[in-house]
């Protein structure tokens, strides 16, 4: 684990995770097609905001599971969360505008990454009007608070990146 407590996020790694990687990206792209898949945030035309279901794509399940204990972790707390995840398929070109993700009652925001190649953007994190940049690697998820303003550059690459966004709150009983 790295941890930045200046920009308050840290950084994970997945051990084995390109078999995993592999797996949901050519799954993704298969079920990403389909017109019953939930898209939301339309932006440049593109949807930033890609549902899929666990049952669709179970290969995300210890992703998530992951996710979830490194959560944990940071919170320190052993009580269960509640997550929600989307993904975000970024094509040439593309660019993700800054944001945050504090209108509920996020504890925790972030991004695993399953696609990355190079030049294909960078995650920029804004505290206090300075800029912390990120090149994400595959295999990575990098957690920050949901009130922190993050953005991604442009995909300057022939290909796509995809990532996971996550969410974790407190579990409602």
């Amino acid at each position: 684990m790295f941890d930045d407590s200046d920009f308050n996020f840290s950084i994970f790694t997945l051990p084995l995770a390109d078999n995993i990687n592999s797996s949901i990206y050519s799954e993704f792209s298969i079920l990403n097609t389909r017109n019953n898949v939930k898209r939301t945030h339309l932006f440049n035309g593109r949807y930033e905001n890609i549902y899929i279901e666990k049952s669709s794509i179970p290969t995300i399940i210890p992703i998530l599971d992951f996710a979830k204990t490194c959560a944990q972790e940071i919170l320190n707390t052993s009580d269960s969360l509640d997550s929600g995840y989307w993904f975000n398929d970024m094509p040439p070109g593309s660019v993700t505008i800054p944001h945050t993700h504090d209108d509920d009652d996020e504890l925790l925001s972030g991004a695993y990454y399953i696609k990355v190649p190079k030049n294909s953007g960078d995650l920029i994190l804004t505290k206090d009007g300075l800029n912390k940049t990120i090149t994400p690697l595959e295999g990575q998820l990098i957690l920050f608070k949901p009130d922190c303003l993050h953005e991604v550059t442009k995909n300057n690459c022939d290909s796509n990146r995809l990532s996971v966004g996550i969410n974790f709150g407190t579990k409602r009983t």
